[in-house]
């Protein structure tokens, strides 16, 4: 399993590969903004995912990307 930093890196070049073409620092703004979208979904919506059930896998996936989104935010090329 990818640890935090692993998971922030592996998502932002997912996305830089959908927003290249354009200028190098413009993608990669695009490309951690558009990492961000996708983990604040993950986080906005995981109650809805588990029904509003907490438990343990829960918790620690919650937490999880909790930390991916720290280390997209802190994500320097």
């Amino acid at each position: 399993m990818k640890n935090a930093k692993e998971k922030a890196e592996e998502l932002i070049d997912k996305m830089y590969k959908i927003h290249s073409g354009s200028a190098s620092e413009i993608t990669l703004y695009f490309a951690k903004e558009s990492a961000l979208v996708l983990v604040n979904e993950i986080l906005d919506n995981f109650g809805l995912l588990t029904e509003g059930k907490q438990h343990y896998a829960a918790y620690y996936t919650i937490e999880f990307y909790k930390d991916v989104k720290r280390e997209i935010e802190n994500y320097n090329a």
